[in-house]
């Protein structure tokens, strides 16, 4: 409809871009809220009065207080990669808005070679493991070359007709391209303006506050991370400490002095992982009471794996597929089956079509087809080859019956692979079934008896002779 000029290598004319990045969690002079305390983002800090570290909002915060330093998170991520880069990208056919089979083109090179010695599973590699950490990826396409670009280094720049002061609230606000700094917003001054027909954005997971970025599935789940990485620092302090439960040690002396001092004898004595298990000997008057519990009573392993399974459901992996302890406690064969579809059906599909659909825009995709992804040769889906041999047989049982019926053979492999009976083309040769018997008239003669009828007429007269005088 007109509604912007085009926005290739320089700002647009007559309006100044907005940037999404004005409301964009990656900003690093922003600020956010939570639990009733605003944070700046790009900074370390503490939550006053909780003596756990605070993961940054930030996708180097994602990277560093998650993905690095917890292994419920890795373990879920590394999952999601593992699988998700085991597809391959083909052209779909469309009949009729149905799918059709896979072929292959050579404009299929830029996605199986995206850059100098990698492969398709690199760029879904990428592109997963960005989505996953920042909610959004991007790539930029030059001639046959894909150049995967830093997600917090990036802004969406929108356009509007309607106002143009302020798109990012208008109604036909649209994303007219991207901004990209390298080393970051705070770090450079200038920034590459690239075009959208030149750019992949994949955001899986929309961000509910904003129409064109998308959002971490980190995001959520942060108090989760946050109590994870706390139980891990109870259990690290809990073993620094001897492996038992924290004491209170009273000492009947008014000097002051005297007690620092037997203090700092005992905890050099006592404290720490050299001195577990020793015995604790105390002067008289000496009274030591044990506070606190132990990871036994407060049923730690429960503890943290409900927090973990949690975590794992977030993700969209089932617990059993990543080999957390709750998960594995109810696991059987056919239970990691059920897991394995429901990850695949739930999780993996609904992101390939999406990344495969995000590729499609930096792609040239012959008509009456669609990019898709083919997941026919992974080994972790041998469950569903052995679904579809047995969806093959009943297809080929059905395309017997049809051939039998006279619809015409190409016609029946289409109908059969669009699951659209609409497209059977029938030959006009009807079957023998339902073809008229031809009419035979009576007649008057006696007819002939085979050859050899006379013979055994008279020796079945015989036999009867024999039994009735036998009888």
């Amino acid at each position: 409809m007109g509604l912007m000029p085009r926005f290739r290598g320089r700002p647009l004319i007559g309006r100044a871009p907005q940037e999404s990045q004005r409301f964009s969690p990656w900003d690093p002079f922003g600020t956010f809220s939570f639990q009733g305390v605003t944070y700046p983002y790009g900074l370390n800090f503490t939550s006053p009065g909780q003596p756990v570290e605070e993961i940054q909002a930030t996708f180097a915060g994602y990277v560093r207080a998650a993905y690095q330093t917890n292994g419920v998170i890795f373990a879920c991520m590394l999952a999601r990669l593992s699988l998700f880069t085991e597809a391959r990208f083909q052209f779909r056919r469309l009949r009729s808005g149905r799918p059709g089979d896979l072929f292959g083109t050579d404009e299929l090179e830029v996605l199986e070679r995206p850059w100098p010695n990698g492969t398709t599973g690199d760029l879904l590699g990428r592109a997963i493991q960005n989505a996953d950490l920042a909610g959004n990826f991007y790539a930029r396409r030059v001639v046959n070359r894909l150049q995967v670009m830093r997600p917090d280094w990036v802004s969406i720049v929108l356009g509007s007709d309607q106002d143009p002061d302020n798109p990012a609230a208008a109604l036909d606000a649209e994303v007219v391209g991207y901004l990209y700094y390298p080393g970051g917003k705070a770090y450079s001054s200038e920034p590459i303006a690239l075009g959208v027909e030149e750019v992949v954005h994949f955001a899986p997971i929309p961000d509910p506050e904003a129409r064109f970025r998308g959002m971490s599935w980190l995001t959520p789940i942060l108090r989760e991370l946050q109590a994870d990485q706390a139980m891990t620092q109870h259990r690290q302090k809990f073993f620094e400490q001897g492996a038992t439960p924290n004491l209170a040690i009273k000492l009947d002396t008014p000097d002051p002095e005297r007690f620092e001092k037997w203090r700092d004898i005992l905890s050099t004595k006592s404290e720490g992982l050299d001195n577990a298990y020793k015995t604790l000997y105390l002067g008289a008057g000496a009274d030591v009471t044990p506070i606190g519990m132990d990871l036994r009573q407060i049923d730690f392993k429960q503890v943290q794996g409900g927090g973990e399974t949690r975590i794992a459901a977030a993700a969209g992996v089932p617990p059993v597929i990543v080999g957390l302890s709750e998960g594995l406690q109810a696991a059987t064969y056919s239970n990691y089956e059920l897991a394995m579809r429901r990850y695949a059906d739930l999780t993996m599909r609904p992101l390939w079509r999406n990344v495969a659909g995000s590729l499609a825009a930096i792609v040239d995709v012959p008509g009456g087809a669609e990019l898709w992804y083919d997941d026919r040769d992974i080994p972790a889906l041998k469950d569903d080859i052995v679904r579809r041999a047995e969806v093959q047989a009943k297809q080929a049982a059905a395309a017997k019956l049809l051939v039998d019926g006279g619809w015409e053979p190409d016609s029946i492999v289409d109908a059969l692979n669009s699951d659209d009976l609409g497209q059977l083309v029938h030959s006009g040769i009807p079957t023998v079934q339902v073809q008229q018997a031809p009419a035979i008239e009576p007649s008057s003669e006696t007819p002939a008896l085979p050859p050899g009828a006379d013979q055994e007429r008279a020796l079945l007269a015989e036999l009867e002779t024999v039994l009735e005088e036998a009888s």
